[in-house]
């Protein structure tokens, strides 16, 4: 099966989100730095330590993240959101709660008309989750 998988870049801060985000989802983290792959002869040492590819791994669930910025540099805009679809109530609320600590709630968790509990918000380090629980039948 084909599948699509979330890819976030950061700069210089891979390995503090990506860890955030394993605390509050779960699931296991690996992390390789750019001083352990071979291209690391022709980086600058200070580079060394910066994360070249990270995976965070929960059933179907797959988060990747690095710090290699493009050339271009980063730009952290609002034309991409991460849909996590939850099992349960409990579940979306924990999620919820955990990934908007010190970030800001831009969309309350409740339930809406097509029968989810759904919110929105932008975590600690810029990046924009929608949180999605469709076994939710209050109204």
């Amino acid at each position: 099966m084909t599948m699509i998988h979330t890819y976030l870049t950061f700069n210089g801060n891979c390995r503090e989100a990506m860890t955030f985000y394993k605390e509050c989802l779960g699931g296991e983290l690996t992390l390789q730095t750019i001083g352990e792959s071979p291209m690391s002869v022709d980086i600058p040492s200070f580079m060394k330590p910066f994360i070249l590819h990270s995976s965070l791994t929960k059933g179907a669930m797959v988060l990747n993240g690095s710090d290699m910025v493009p050339e271009a540099g980063l730009t952290v805009g609002n034309t991409v959101s991460l849909l996590l679809n939850c099992n349960t109530e409990e579940e979306a609320r924990t999620f919820y709660s955990r990934l908007s600590a010190n970030g800001t709630a831009t969309h309350p968790l409740e339930s809406t008309f097509w029968g989810a509990l759904f919110g929105g918000l932008t975590d600690k380090f810029g990046t924009h989750w929608l949180i999605n629980f469709e076994g939710n039948s209050k109204q």
